[in-house]
């Protein structure tokens, strides 16, 4: 969907990205290795490093199930070296945006304890969650809009500083509403990613929330952070209508994931059982074709745009009642 300048550098920054949350996610080795191999990974993607722990990284390989993660484990320095065939401005946004979204990883990784250790770490406060979602996720908002507006001549004229900070609060509200949804799978390997305040506040523990029927009383909790995110997706519409209308494509690669997050909250603002792991908020496949056929030719009018995001910010709000 992206304008043909924009593929290469967000197609790096992606493979890069997941690297590393490979790296970091590996159960094949203790958190202190991780974090040390995240590191050197790092380095490298700077233009530092050392070979033998990119080859320590490739041999991580031999035990992915997941053939592609394997693969672009393997093919690392092939990525590294397609960072560095970008030209200047772009590379450097790239790698700024990895060392960010790595430091994100690192902040897990020293925050949790392993994942089958039993027991449950959270975030300690409001603030450590905002400061994870913009590491992990906000930050990319920014990169988006930096890349977007060297890439796309209709988008020169933005104020570069204002569309970043609402760039930001679109990438942390498409990351809260994964942290939000994933709840219930993240306790089982010991990641509370809900604050310890908040839960105080309303008297529970991070462990309290391993037993699906603390749902009811955890609700609040859900509800307030259910409220951050409404507030970020209303930047996110604000970012979408400042596209020119002539950039659809642009405008659509923004568009498809605000029109899945926002139900997505809506599901999980209406469903007792969301504690429970065996219960998802997704929207059904079917509703995805859907939204895709109906994109064109509404996605050139600001009129159709607004009223798709708002109508569903809406019945969110609406659910949160």
């Amino acid at each position: 969907m992206l304008p043909g300048g924009l593929r290469a550098p967000v197609g790096i920054a992606y493979l890069l990205a997941r690297a590393g949350d490979t790296i970091a996610d590996t159960r094949l080795l203790p958190p202190p290795r991780r974090l040390e191999l995240l590191r050197a990974f790092r380095a490298r993607v700077v233009g530092a490093g050392s070979a033998a722990a990119m080859r320590e990284m490739a041999s991580l390989t031999v035990h992915l199930r997941d053939s592609g993660e394997g693969e672009l484990l393997r093919s690392l320095e092939s990525a590294v070296a397609l960072l560095e065939a970008l030209p200047s401005g772009d590379r450097a946004a790239v790698r700024e945006v990895v060392m960010t979204l790595t430091e994100g990883m690192e902040m897990d990784l020293r925050t949790f304890p392993p994942e089958d250790a039993g027991r449950v770490g959270a975030l300690p406060d409001v603030a450590a969650l905002d400061r994870y979602v913009y590491l992990v996720a906000g930050c990319v908002g920014a990169f988006w809009t930096r890349i977007t507006m060297a890439h796309v001549p209709a988008l020169r004229g933005w104020d570069a500083e204002a569309m970043a900070a609402c760039g930001v609060r679109f990438g942390k509200a498409l990351q809260l509403t994964n942290v939000l949804r994933d709840v219930p799978r993240d306790l089982r390997i010991g990641r509370c990613y809900l604050p310890a305040d908040l839960l105080a506040a309303h008297g529970l523990r991070p462990e309290d929330l391993l037993r699906p029927e603390a749902g009811a009383r955890a609700r609040p909790a859900l509800v307030e952070l259910l409220r951050v995110a409404c507030g970020h997706y209303a930047e996110a519409e604000r970012y979408i209508l400042a596209i020119p209308r002539r950039c659809g494509r642009l405008r659509a690669a923004c568009l498809w994931p605000v029109l899945i997050g926002l139900p997505t909250l809506a599901m999980l603002a209406g469903e007792p059982a969301w504690l429970d792991p065996a219960v998802t908020a997704r929207v059904p496949t079917p509703a995805v074709k859907r939204m895709l056929a109906v994109t064109w030719p509404a996605v050139y009018s600001n009129t159709l745009v607004g009223a798709w995001i708002s109508g569903r910010r809406h019945a969110l709000e609406t659910a949160l009642e």
